[in-house]
């Protein structure tokens, strides 16, 4: 049977004013349970991503999650532990065409900082 880890989604908002008074960016954590997690695609550094962006995780969220993961970080827990960037607006395949409860494969990159 298998099984997915619960990781935490941090969907970001918008904060106070700093001293400056620019905007700043605070975010919400949502747990999300019955995660996938696999390793990134190893065709990630073709043509195809010509800024030379490496997928560290693959991550398949449950049909139980709905919500935007755009501009998104996602917390891993051991032994993928830290915090990811969600790589562009990942959207769901089609719930018929998906027998299995998770539908949508989300890339996720190593956020430093």
């Amino acid at each position: 049977m298998i099984k997915g880890v619960t990781v935490d989604v941090l969907s970001p908002t918008d904060g106070a004013l700093d001293r400056f008074g620019n905007k700043t960016k605070t975010y919400v954590k949502t747990s999300v349970k019955n995660v996938l997690v696999t390793p990134g695609a190893t065709a990630d550094l073709e043509a195809s991503r010509p800024e030379g962006v490496t997928i560290d995780y693959t991550l398949h969220f449950p049909k139980t999650f709905s919500g935007s993961l755009e501009g998104c970080k996602v917390e891993l827990p051991a032994p993928w532990a830290g915090t990811y960037d969600v790589v562009g607006a990942p959207s769901p395949y089609i719930d018929e065409n998906t027998p299995t409860p998770w539908h949508m494969p989300v890339e996720v990159v190593r956020s430093h900082g």
